[in-house]
This record gives structure tokens, C-alpha cells and sequence, in this order.
């Protein structure tokens, strides 16, 4: 269902909201309050997009790609704010499948802009990830600065740690390897 669709029922409630009150209706119009507001919250965030990330928040991931899946176009179905966080959210779902094949989305969702520093942090963390996977060091190191700097909120700060000490222990390899 489009925005456009959403907002003209969600109109139409708001009015039926309004005629409640008008004729008495007191109870129906308080009920009919609370629709309309999760009818308007559904407008600026799509239930698809809250159910995945409910699902996801209790790791099960299944679930949560299976309604990611049931938004067919995300460019018509959710708001401009939410495009970062649906490839977010799918380059998520694929880093536990595939890693290397999650750089795409990790990148297009940073590209679309992403509101919430911590998510930023998180987008560049494995981006990060992917680029000690595929052993560019340099852009790994890149990354991991940027998420430092991106986790103001010290969310993600054992993590980058745990990575650092990885790229070291890496280092450590290759200097092995190359004697």
C-alpha cells in the first residue's frame, strides 16, 4: 500500500475520530484516537520494516528476512529515511550468510544516509569487517577510525576494540607467513 493510500485513511480516521467526539461517543472516539495514531505511525514507519527489525532484535533472523522480503519496492513502499536502514538491514541478514557479499548493502545504506549515529557506526564496523575479510588492511583501518568517531555514544566500543585486536593479530599472521 502506497504513503499516498495510508494518509487518506488515515485522514478519513481522523475525521471519524472527530464525528465520535461530536455525537457523544466518548469511548469509540478514544478508541478510535489510538487507531488513528497507530494508522499515522504506520505512514512514517512501515510495519514491514518494524516487524523485521522486532524480529531481528530477537536474533531470529529467519523471520526477520522473510517480511524484508514482503517489501517488493522499497523506493515506492517506505519513506526516503528508511531506505539506509532497509539496506542496513539486509546487509545485516547477508553478513551472517555471506560476508563478503554484504559490502553492497553496508555501502548503498551509508550512501542513502543513515540518522542515527550508532547505525552509521555499526554500517562502517563491518564494512570494516568485510575488509579485513577480504585482507585490505588499509581500508579496514579506514573504516574502523570512522566508527570510532561515528559511536559517540561508546554503543559499539568493545567491538571496534575486538577488531582492532584482530587487524593486530593479522598483522602478526602476514609477518609469519612472509619469513
Amino acid at each position: 500500500m502506497s504513503n499516498l493510500v495510508r494518509i487518506i485513511i488515515c485522514c478519513l480516521l481522523l475525521v471519524g475520530t472527530v464525528v465520535l467526539f461530536w455525537f457523544g461517543y466518548w469511548g469509540w472516539g478514544i478508541l478510535g484516537i489510538l487507531i488513528t495514531i497507530i494508522a499515522w505511525v504506520t505512514v512514517f514507519f512501515h510495519e514491514y520494516m518494524l516487524i523485521a527489525q522486532w524480529y531481528f532484535r530477537k536474533q531470529d533472523v529467519a523471520n526477520a528476512e522473510k517480511w524484508l522480503s514482503k517489501i517488493t519496492n522499497y523506493e515506492k513502499q517506505l519513506i526516503p529515511a528508511q531506505h539506509g536502514y532497509y539496506h542496513l538491514l539486509l546487509g545485516l541478514i547477508e553478513s551472517q550468510r555471506a560476508p563478503l557479499q554484504s559490502e553492497k548493502y553496508f555501502k548503498k545504506a551509508l550512501s542513502l544516509g543513515l540518522h542515527m549515529d550508532h547505525n552509521v557506526a555499526l554500517a562502517k564496523l563491518s564494512l570494516a569487517g568485510v575488509m579485513m575479510a577480504k585482507r585490505n588492511k588499509r581500508e579496514a583501518e579506514k573504516y574502523l577510525q570512522e566508527a570510532k568517531r561515528a559511536d559517540k555514544n561508546k554503543l559499539l566500543a568493545e567491538q571496534i576494540k575486538m577488531m582492532k585486536d584482530q587487524m593486530g593479530l593479522l598483522d602478526k599472521q602476514q609477518f609469519r607467513y612472509s619469513r
